[in-house]
């Protein structure tokens, strides 16, 4: 999806779908926190993991809670960073106290959706996790902790994932206290999960399909990747060990989607090239590009 964005020519174009693309992701992490994180007061996850603890404490619903510390955060971020909190952040933060704030006025939760926890604990880490990851691809955030760890990153050499991590288990560690035990032990599973989840679902988003090609044409295939698919390649010469025939092997790294195509071309320009393809959600080198 980032990437198809970052493809379009227009600049206010570009922009409307990025901040539509921002808005949708913010709207899938709030169904998860709001139906199904904060009526099992699972406790994990940054701000909206203490909310479902000092929300009980203060006597206020974990919707508000969750939009006082975001909104005290961001000033703290302007105070400590200036611009560099980014308008990305800002707008993402925005949306999410107003979206949660409308939910808790128009469909008050009175108790959970289900009498299952497990089945809902599964969605309360499955949509915050994808909605993050597409934040992360946008190159945006949801506020909250990311604040925090961004003044952390500037002012101390502090390691960041574990003083977040350290944050995340005292709210776990509170969730015990307050709710007992068989709730501390379903937030102790969705902190464990949250971090495996999220990271899969990033990689899954930056999948590209790396190609390996032998065949005896490489001319019309290579033309078909430099100027339908916008991409290029690397080739070099082979000889088959058993045939001793002259080969050619053509390396290329491509978007899922593009490699459909590039494997469909070459099943009909030379049926009997030989293809390895693997995945990779990793690549570096000067000129690679997924988009």
């Amino acid at each position: 999806m980032a990437s198809t964005i970052k493809e379009i020519k227009n600049p206010w174009i570009r922009t409307l779908a990025e901040y539509g693309l921002i808005t949708v992701s913010i709207w899938i992490m709030v169904i998860g926190i709001y139906f199904f994180k904060f009526p099992n007061h699972f406790a994990f996850g940054g701000v909206t993991g203490f909310s479902t603890v000092f929300s009980q404490l203060l006597h206020c619903s974990a919707s508000t809670f969750t939009t006082v510390a975001n909104y005290a955060l961001l000033v703290l971020g302007f105070i400590f960073l200036g611009k560099s909190v980014g308008i990305r952040t800002v707008y993402a933060t925005i949306v999410m106290s107003v979206s949660l704030q409308a939910l808790d006025a128009l469909v008050p939760m009175h108790g959970t959706l289900t009498d299952q926890p497990m089945l809902e604990l599964v969605f309360a880490i499955m949509l915050p996790a994808v909605g993050s990851a597409i934040l992360f691809n946008v190159g945006a955030s949801s506020g909250g902790t990311d604040v925090i760890a961004m003044i952390l990153k500037k002012y101390t050499s502090m390691n960041i994932g574990s003083a977040l991590m350290a944050a995340d288990v005292a709210a776990v560690g509170l969730s015990f206290a307050m709710y007992g035990p068989s709730t501390g032990l379903f937030s102790i599973m969705g902190l464990v999960a949250k971090s495996m989840v999220v990271d899969n679902v990033i990689e899954n988003m930056n999948l590209c399909k790396c190609f390996n090609i032998v065949c005896e044409h490489p001319q019309a295939i290579c033309d078909f990747i430099i100027h339908d698919l916008n991409r290029s390649a690397t080739t070099f010469e082979a000889r088959g060990a058993y045939s001793d025939a002259h080969k050619t092997v053509i390396m290329t790294t491509m978007r899922r989607s593009q490699a459909i195509r590039l494997r469909n071309f070459i099943r009909q320009q030379e049926p009997t090239a030989f293809i390895m393809i693997e995945n990779s959600s990793e690549i570096i080198g000067k000129g690679f590009s997924p988009v």
